[in-house]
This record gives structure tokens, C-alpha cells and sequence, in this order.
């Protein structure tokens, strides 16, 4: 099949580079001119592991395309899936604009039967609306289906070809039946459905996500206080089938382009549909909330922050990509940086992202994670990059100030931190403070 995927982003680049690596001919257009410059040039615009491999293989067998102009692209697809962003505005609903431009300009331009696939997050009833906005340009036949996505940052390429079912959204049998021969090849379960179902259980599975993130989080808190492990309770109720251990890691909260975005979204579904979401509205809150435990954490071992340099390990929201959006670690270091304290960062991969969303003069960005934590009084690990987790705590221990780390994901055990001497602030777990910490 020759498919027209329009945006470079995270999903389209991802879901485009696979289409073609299974077989089929795809350009990926974005107005971006630098952006379609740098992929021609075999350069890759998003920290994503394995996808610069499959990219190069792909445009030598001459099935993978990039290109800037959507009009010399688009009349000899059969299938074109918008992949455009579609980011919170400020009341939570997601901004179309990006959608309806692309349905306008597929609908200016297609000459004979095409099968439109939306393949960003929509609120529901979307594919509905830019339905019956094609048909108000265009009288060529067309049919609109939903394909949302469900891959990972740090895993997308994996999750794209090995997904755990492929959702189809189609109100007539002849595009279902197309999308379905196109994913079939995947292995995967296929679930075809109508429009407004495929659209909702993308939010719904993001947000059954974050629930789960956020209900582990509490579990935490309390755990804090009661004495127990969260760990431990964790692995035990991920046993039972009926819950499942995924998403059971207690740790500073979710981030990234699609939880916090999401759950806002549906909250807003809920709200218009006058249906007041109090659960969501919640694990919302929570999620807020937990990030701001390192800097409770850090109070209690040094009191006032004022002066005090506090090295920060990991600024994107998770390892493996360096997407900072929706970070914790940039509420973190706002925060630190109002209570007066010096702050130093690294990140193996998402310094540059981060510098660009917080770029503040009194942060000090280091070269790699023991030039952050020289001489400084704590150290908080919020990304758990293998890096960090295989780091020699003796050594950290003699590089700090004060040997004070807050292990803001729980990387290390009781055991590893005890032999080194260190006074250690996890979440979830009984905290180990040495006599020797000081509150100058």
C-alpha cells in the first residue's frame, strides 16, 4: 500500500518508519522544513532506541520517504494518517487546530477514494466532526477511521510492531476491513469498533494508567507512615491476576506528552458530556502532588533549603527518551530554586530539551552525574537511567557534602545504601538517617 502519514512527531515517525518496515511505502510529510531536512540527511529529531536503524534500512530499500509539501504527496495514497499533536489548552481540552488543518488540506487535495486515519489522541466525537467537515470541501468518496496509538517513549518502535491489540474505529466495512489487512501482519488482536468507541478507549486506557500510578503513589504515602514497604505491597498485589504489576511502581508521579495531557482531556469529555469525573479529577491531584515529596524529603534532611546545592539526577520524565514534557523534575527544580537553593542537574539525554522549557541562570548543568553531586549537600535521583542505578554509592558517599540521596523511583535497596553510609529518602520505605547529617 503507498500511506501518507502527516507529522514527524514521536507517533508519526514511529508508526511511519514501521508501516514501511512492514512492507509498504509511506512518506512522512511535516512542515518542519528543517526537521524533513535532518531525516533526509539520516539524522533523527527524537531520542528514541532503535528507531535511527530502522529509519536507514527502510529509505535505502526505498520504501520510506520524507517530504515538507503535502500536495506532491498525497494523491497517489491510499491510506493518509494524521499524526499531528493535539496539546492541552489552558482549560485542559485538547487543541484541535493542528487536526483540522491537516482535514482541510487532505480534503482540498485528494482526487479519488482515500481512507483517512486519525492517529492522534482526539476527544470524542472528533472523527465525527472532521467527517462532515471533508464532506463540506470535497464531494471525492472518502472514509474516516480512528487508529490511536499506544506505544511508549523509550519503546516505541517495539511497541508499534509487537502492540498488545490494534484498535480500529470505522463506521463502514470497507476501510475496516483495509485497516484490518494492514495490521493484521502484526500478530496482534483486532479489535474493530465504531468511531466514537476507538476514541475513547484511547483516553480510557491512559487514564486507567494513571490511576494505577497514582494509587500506588498514596499506597506510598501511607506506607510512610505506617511502616511498611511499598514495594512489598506492591509485588504482592501484582500477583493477583485481576490487578497485574504494571504500573505498580511507587515513585514521583507520571509525566511525558500523553498521561497528563490525557487525563486532563477526559476530564474535560467528562465535564462537557455534564458529568463531573471526580476520580480523575483526583488521580490529577495526586499525581501533582507527589512531586513535590522529594522537596519534603530534602526539608527534613537539611531543613531550610536556602543555600544549600541540591544535584539532580534524571530530567526527563522516564529513561530511555529525552522528552521533558510534563517532567517532575521541572516542577522540582522551580521549586528548589524559589526556596533559594543551588541547583545542579545532569541527564544522559535531555539537558538541551530541558534547558529550553526551564532556562534559568542559577541552574548549574554538569557533564555527567558526579560533577552534579560534588560538594553538593543531597543528591535526588528522578530519572532511573541504568547509569544511576549502577553508580558505586561508596563513591557518591565520599563526593557529597553530606551523603544525603533521595531516591525519588527507589533504585537502591536498604542493603546497598546502609554499606555505604548513606542517609537514604525513598518513597514508599522507611527512611535511613545517619547521626552525622547536618542542618548547617
Amino acid at each position: 500500500m503507498k500511506i501518507t502519514i502527516i507529522g514527524t512527531g514521536y507517533v508519526g515517525l514511529v508508526s511511519g518508519v514501521c508501516y514501511a518496515e512492514l512492507g509498504h511505502h509511506v512518506t512522512c510529510v511535516d512542515q518542519d522544513s528543517d526537521k524533513i531536512t535532518l531525516l533526509r540527511n539520516g539524522g533523527i529529531p527524537i531520542y528514541e532506541p532503535g528507531l535511527d536503524a530502522i529509519v536507514q534500512t527502510n529509505v535505502r530499500e526505498g520504501r520510506l520517504y520524507f517530504h515538507d509539501q503535502l500536495d506532491q504527496c498525497i494523491k497517489d495514497s491510499e491510506i493518509i494518517v494524521i499524526a499531528v499533536g493535539t496539546p492541552s489548552l489552558p482549560n485542559g481540552e485538547a487543541d484541535l487546530q493542528y487536526i483540522e488543518q491537516a482535514v482541510r488540506d487532505i480534503a482540498n487535495l485528494i482526487e479519488r477514494y482515500t481512507i483517512i486515519a486519525i492517529k492522534s489522541t482526539v476527544p470524542v466525537g472528533t472523527n465525527h466532526k472532521m467527517n462532515q467537515l471533508i464532506e463540506g470541501i470535497t464531494s471525492v468518496d472518502f472514509d474516516i477511521v480512528s487508529v490511536p496509538e499506544f506505544l511508549r517513549e523509550g519503546t516505541a518502535v517495539e511497541d508499534t510492531l509487537h502492540p498488545d491489540r490494534v484498535v480500529i474505529g470505522a463506521e463502514n466495512q470497507r476501510p475496516a476491513e483495509v485497516m484490518t489487512k494492514l495490521h493484521e501482519p502484526l500478530g496482534a488482536p483486532i479489535i474493530v469498533t465504531d468511531l466514537r468507541s476507538a476514541e475513547m478507549i484511547k483516553y480510557a486506557s491512559n487514564a486507567f494508567l494513571a490511576t494505577k500510578i497514582s494509587f500506588i503513589n498514596e499506597i506510598a504515602n501511607i506506607c510512610e507512615k505506617v511502616g511498611a514497604n511499598v514495594s512489598e505491597v506492591a509485588y504482592g498485589m501484582g500477583l493477583d491476576h485481576r490487578i497485574g504489576a504494571e504500573f505498580l511502581k511507587a515513585g514521583i508521579g507520571y509525566g511525558g506528552s500523553c498521561f497528563p495531557k490525557d487525563t486532563k482531556a477526559l476530564i474535560q469529555i467528562a465535564g462537557n458530556a455534564d458529568y463531573d469525573f471526580k476520580l480523575l479529577k483526583s488521580v490529577v491531584e495526586v499525581n501533582q502532588m507527589q512531586r513535590m515529596n522529594v522537596i519534603n524529603k530534602l526539608q527534613r534532611a537539611l531543613g531550610d533549603l536556602a543555600n544549600k546545592t541540591i544535584a539532580l539526577w534524571g530530567l526527563a520524565f522516564k529513561p530511555g527518551t529525552d522528552d521533558v514534557r510534563e517532567s517532575p523534575a521541572i516542577d522540582i527544580v522551580k521549586e528548589l530554586l524559589s526556596r533559594g537553593a543551588v541547583v545542579k542537574v545532569y541527564d544522559p539525554v535531555a539537558m538541551e530539551n530541558f534547558r529550553q522549557n526551564v532556562n534559568d541562570t542559577r541552574i548549574v548543568w554538569t557533564d555527567d552525574e558526579w560533577e552534579a553531586a560534588k560538594d553538593s549537600d543531597a543528591v535526588c535521583l528522578l530519572t532511573e537511567w541504568n547509569q544511576f542505578k549502577k553508580v558505586d554509592l561508596r563513591q557518591l558517599r565520599d563526593t557529597l557534602k553530606q551523603p544525603i540521596l533521595v531516591d525519588g523511583r527507589n533504585v537502591y535497596t536498604v542493603e546497598q545504601v546502609l554499606d555505604a553510609g548513606i542517609s537514604y529518602y525513598p518513597v514508599g520505605q522507611q527512611e535511613i538517617i545517619l547521626q552525622s547529617i547536618h542542618h548547617s
